[in-house]
């Protein structure tokens, strides 16, 4: 017997076996959590550009967007409010890292369609990455009748977009964006006119309370439009969160509201008071 008891303790004494090995290896088998951060932003724009946020997969949203004439267009106009670009749109989350969007504009009686995609997502604890990179592709199509002389074919028509959205949530109250964004249009309005267009997008959200946050965007072109003075986009925006939904006001130079347009083809001076109130404003289904 004693014999027996001198081996195990033998045995135990060759293998170093101990309390602290066995945790380590529990601790090894472990798989390890994924804090995946989340409201980074509230909707899926910032002001006029799209944020890194989603449709949750199933989820059908239809938004209605109004964007009014400038505001020191004087009482006649009443203040803008007499003129008004309008956007109807759907947006379907396919999966919750993949979402859908189709929308026609009152602005040259654009259509558009795009899709957004969830590359990486902003993760806290064992496998922490500081972003959240999404990519985001749209194809719009200008239907609005051409002067007698200068028709156009379909392919002429077209704009294309291709933009990388890399954002991050440094607190519970604030969150920036940056979106390097490629546009380019296969028809342009004089020879002079880039057919290419680089910008490069900044965006922030200051969250004031549990419901309301501050949006800011602006975009840097490094190639304009020679043909109608293009001006960078500059917009504010309010969010308001109301059970789950959220409403947007915005102020911005730009009257029109996708991509190709309000990045490239904006004209007004927003400190000279060329500024158009607009709305968003969303159902989900």
């Amino acid at each position: 017997m004693r014999n027996y008891i001198l081996t195990v303790v033998v045995l135990l004494c060759s293998f170093q076996i101990s309390a602290q090995d066995l945790l380590a290896i529990l601790d090894k088998e472990t798989p390890k959590s994924e804090n995946i951060v989340t409201s980074t932003f509230k909707g899926t724009r910032i002001v006029n550009g799209h944020s890194i946020k989603n449709r949750k997969s199933k989820e059908l949203e239809f938004i209605i967007a109004h964007r009014f004439g400038r505001v020191n267009t004087g009482f006649y106009e009443l203040f803008g409010l007499d003129r008004a670009n309008i956007r109807f749109a759907f947006e379907y989350g396919i999966t919750d890292d993949l979402t859908a969007g189709l929308g026609r504009s009152s602005f040259e009686k654009t259509y558009d369609g795009y899709l957004k995609y969830a590359l990486i997502k902003q993760k806290k604890g064992d496998h922490n990455f500081p972003f959240a990179v999404s990519l985001f592709g749209s194809v719009a199509a200008k239907s609005q009748k051409a002067v007698v002389g200068s028709e156009r074919t379909f392919a002429e028509s077209l704009y294309y977009v291709g933009q990388v959205l890399i954002a991050k949530k440094v607190n519970a109250s604030f969150s920036f964006q940056i979106t390097p964004t490629y546009v380019h249009r296969n028809l342009t309005a004089i020879p002079a006119d880039p057919h290419d267009i680089f910008a490069l997008g900044f965006g922030t959200r200051l969250k004031l309370n549990k419901r309301v946050s501050l949006n800011a965007e602006y975009y840097q072109q490094f190639d304009k439009l020679v043909s109608i003075a293009a001006r960078n986009s500059l917009a504010f925006g309010v969010d308001i969160e109301t059970g789950g939904h959220v409403f947007q006001i915005i102020l911005s130079n730009a009257i029109t509201m996708i991509e190709k347009s309000f990045i490239t083809e904006s004209t007004g001076n927003f400190f000279n008071g060329d500024i158009h109130l607009g709305f968003n404003l969303s159902r989900t289904f």
